[in-house]
């Protein structure tokens, strides 16, 4: 490609509206231009990296054994309501209605749509496994878009669902994607990790999520550096502390804390240490009629310790606690008699349930809300002051330096971008949907399904955001819009240059190297500005002066300066620089 045949629009200036790095520079570099709010076309070199991001991901599910389909955007409502998930949904989900006023969603992911599919194609045992994927466009409605293609309305997503006989076969589809997953992560070339996440509503272990590692990502990611264990904040586990529980050393004493309504603030004015406080959290479950009604709530107290906070993925698997909600004001009035700020497990008004954290289950002399403002009572201790606990549960989120739950060290976190999710879904919908095949003695039995997820146009993001400088954008070798740039100086005035970086365009074009040659005319200090911020890997220039002198200067983006090589050696010397 020659850059006057190709579309180069760069700016100064990114737009006032955009937070992140990713952002600013994409837009800066003409990657992407903004259409409306979460919607944004797709430049020349910004579909260039997409679209060596989607070649990377089709080559290697192919080779891991999945078929490639398309299913539509605007799918029929009817599959969604027979799993429920058009009226369950929230306004994520676009809803539309034809001249014929027949509802229609704009899909933002194709569960149903597969699973009709199979029901109708997959009938029998041997025709089992079977993965279908897609690359398609996807919409989600959301709220607030922001952060340019990072959560953005309308995305490219590549989407593949594995359908199989039973639990140990759809395991085993599992780990062929994980790992076809892993391949494909390795290839981008950038820094991410595997992290084990939370199943949900439907249980089990089989899922995991794909992080670029960056400063700027919005999910906190624990893992153990001396070992291999990772996993997203929700399914970190937080180990009990070592036991035992050390015996009570101070008497039981209710404590002025005028206006002191805070953990934080109590440790402060009393001179003690935060982790000897205990946080009081007031949650509430709703028991519902046929009618939605609800006919009967149970109040719950949460107990962790002042430093903590709650996790409220591993809260709500506490059994009882799903659905919770945070209790009213009325709710907290009537148990407690006192407004939240000085709530405690002692002298409670009313009975309900508690639950405390494994750390709060081995304090001793910890402090607590007296149930009256502006007091708190210090010293209290489990068996002389309360009945034991009757149900302990890991409540809260991990902190760093927190015990390794395989026993290997202690946790460390740090930020990701989520870019990719492999999912085992079990029967979840094929059950809904009546997907069914006949075993080997012609008995109908429900497909086990997983999903398979990758973010196509956010992971350009992502790869941003962990790759760039003061200049612009410094991108991974795979999905750079070009690999090398060739910048001839003066190429219209000298016909050395012209003939020299003619020649080697070609050659690298010979070689197989996606290159371009910026044949503008451009002002060098203008070009590689250029260069820099649309972010080539890497980058060749050619001047009259250094010619005479036999040599070229090559420069990788990440390096400080420019390295003269002979210009017989260039070629050679490029393709060694390019990451295989």
């Amino acid at each position: 490609m020659k850059a006057s045949q190709f579309f180069i629009s760069t700016l100064k200036e990114a737009p006032a509206d955009a937070e992140v790095v990713s952002h600013k520079l994409m837009t800066r570099a003409g990657l992407i231009k903004k259409l409306g709010a979460g919607i944004y076309n797709y430049m020349p070199m910004g579909l260039r990296v997409i679209r060596k991001v989607e070649a990377i991901v089709r080559e290697e599910m192919n080779r891991a054994g999945a078929v490639e389909l398309t299913m539509p955007v605007v799918q029929p409502a009817e599959l969604w309501q027979e799993t429920e998930r058009f009226d369950k949904m929230g306004p994520e989900l676009l809803r539309i209605q034809d001249r014929h006023g027949r509802d229609f969603v704009v899909q933002p992911t194709s569960e149903e749509v597969i699973t009709d599919i199979a029901r109708q194609e997959l009938k029998s045992y041997k025709q089992l496994p079977k993965n279908f994927y897609q690359i398609q466009t996807k919409f989600r409605d959301e709220r607030r878009p922001r952060f340019g293609l990072m959560r953005g309305r309308e995305f490219i997503m590549k989407d593949a669902y594995s359908f199989d006989r039973d639990q140990v076969a759809a395991k085993a589809s599992y780990q062929v994607m994980a790992q076809a997953y892993r391949r494909i992560f390795d290839r981008f070339g950038l820094t991410y990790r595997a992290v084990a996440a939370d199943s949900g509503a439907i249980g089990g272990d089989l899922s995991e999520e794909f992080q670029v590692i960056a400063a700027t990502g919005e999910d906190a990611i624990v893992y153990c550096p001396e070992s291999d264990y990772a996993a997203n904040m929700e399914k970190a586990e937080a180990l009990a502390p070592a036991g035992p529980r050390a015996a009570a050393a101070q008497a039981l004493t209710k404590t002025a804390t005028p206006g002191k309504s805070t953990c934080a603030d109590v440790a402060e004015l009393l001179s003690v240490p935060l982790q000897t406080t205990v946080k009081s959290l007031v949650l509430a479950t709703d028991e519902t009629n046929e009618a939605g009604e609800i006919v009967k709530t149970q109040v719950w107290l949460l107990l962790l310790r002042g430093d903590h906070d709650m996790n409220e993925i591993k809260v709500g698997k506490v059994p009882g606690l799903a659905g919770f909600r945070f209790a009213t004001l009325g709710e907290i009035e009537d148990h407690f008699g006192c407004k939240p700020g000085y709530l405690g497990p002692i002298g409670l008004k009313k009975p309900l349930k508690l639950v405390v954290d494994r750390e709060v289950a081995l304090m001793a002399d910890w402090i607590c809300g007296a149930n009256e403002v502006d007091f708190h009572i210090t010293g209290v201790n489990w068996g002389r002051d309360l009945p034991e606990p009757d149900a302990i549960a890991d409540l809260r989120n991990v902190v760093a330096g927190d015990r390794s739950p395989d026993g290997k060290g202690e946790l460390a976190i740090e930020r990701g971008i989520e870019v990719g999710h492999v999912f085992y879904l079990g029967t979840k919908y094929s059950r809904a949907m009546n997907a069914t095949f006949l075993d080997e003695n012609g008995k109908p039995q429900p497909l086990e399904m997983g999903c398979y997820g990758i973010g196509v146009t956010r992971l350009p993001a992502a790869a941003i955001e962990q790759n760039h400088d003061e200049r612009g954008i410094i991108w991974p070798d795979a999905i750079a819009p070009f690999t090398v740039v060739v910048c001839p100086v003066g190429m219209d005035r000298s016909e050395a240059v012209k003939a020299t970086a003619e020649q080697l365009y070609a050659d690298l074009l010979a070689a197989g190297v996606d290159v371009i040659l910026d044949d503008r005319g451009e002002r060098p200090g203008a070009m590689f500005a250029d260069w820099e911020l649309i972010g080539v890997p890497h980058r060749v220039t050619i001047g009259d002066k250094s010619l005479k002198d036999g040599v070229v200067e090559y420069q990788h983006r990440r390096d400080a300066a420019a390295t003269k090589v002979a210009v017989a050696d260039i070629l050679a010397h490029v393709k060694g620089r390019i990451a295989v």
